[in-house]
Parts: C-alpha cells; structure tokens; sequence
C-alpha cells in the first residue's frame, strides 16, 4: 500500500519485472534521488529472492535497500525507520537477508500494533483494517512515502533522525 501511494504521487507506474517483482522507477523529485520501488511478485515470506534479483540487476548495494514492513511493536499509526539489526521474527526480513546475505540495509516499519487480547498475530496481520484505523490509513501511508522520499534524497540517517524524533 505504501509503494502504490508513493508510486502514484510520483507519477510512477509499476511494470512486470523479470526478477518476480512489479517495479516503478521515479525521481523523487526533479534532479533528485531516483527510487526503484519494487513489489515482490512471491508470498511476503518468500520475499528475498526477488529483493536480491533487483538488487543485482540495477546494482544496488545492501545499504541502500528499503525494505517497507509491518511492524507489531509499533502503533498503528507510527513508521520509524531503522538500519540493519535483525529480523525480529519477521518471515519477510528473514528472507531478504538469506538472499541478500546480509542484514545490513534500511527497514520502514509501518506500525500496526499489538493483536488484542489472545487474537493469533499471523491472524491480526492478515486482517482488513477497523473502519478507525481506514480514516488514519491515509495520513500512514502519506508519512511512510514521506520516510522513502527522504531516505532518497539525503540518506537513512538524517531521515531517521527526523521521522523517529519524539513529536
């Protein structure tokens, strides 16, 4: 959801890529980074192979991956961003750094909280979003472009500085 936003607000249109990806390319803005975004064509869990594909095709080093994930431990309506460490369980970053072969490249989280109660988390991430969280969904999604735009333009750290500042 948030490459699709960040796609069309740049005006990108994603195509089939022989690497198992539909892939946009974008400059972030006129003179400004250029952004490959990618979305894997397998299962999120098996998401590695199409990651390490692209990455080789247009010779993209491990640091300047994004990889744009749900967070559990992050509230709903919050995106931090985060560089190497491990993959907290996380199926989809598991993969990634199999394939990749290392753990050093940048993480959007987009935070969607804690399942309540005893709900199953694989059941809690699967689920549509409350009509509550699908009036803030915008205003997520619009944060976390704003987070890739920024990493783009002057680099994970002067981004992360910014979006994870305590407001």
């Amino acid at each position: 959801m948030v490459l699709d936003f960040l796609a069309d607000s740049l005006g990108a249109t994603f195509k089939t890529h022989k690497a198992r990806a539909m892939v946009a390319e974008a400059r972030v803005r006129p003179g400004g980074g250029k952004v490959i975004l990618a979305k894997p064509a397998s299962f999120m869990n098996l998401s590695g192979q199409p990651v390490a594909a692209l990455a080789s095709f247009y010779g993209i080093p491990p640091e300047r991956i994004v990889a744009v994930h749900d967070e559990l431990d992050i509230p709903f309506d919050d995106v931090r961003i985060k560089f190497s460490g491990g993959h907290g369980g996380h199926n989809g970053l598991r993969d990634i750094m199999a394939a990749i072969d290392s753990r050093d490249f940048v993480r959007l989280r987009v935070g969607i909280g804690r399942p309540p109660g005893r709900q199953d988390a694989a059941e809690f991430v699967l689920r549509n979003f409350s009509s509550a969280e699908r009036k803030v969904l915008p205003h997520v999604l619009q944060s976390a472009s704003d987070a890739i735009v920024s990493i783009a333009d002057e680099g994970y750290l002067a981004a992360q500085q910014r979006v994870n500042a305590p407001a």
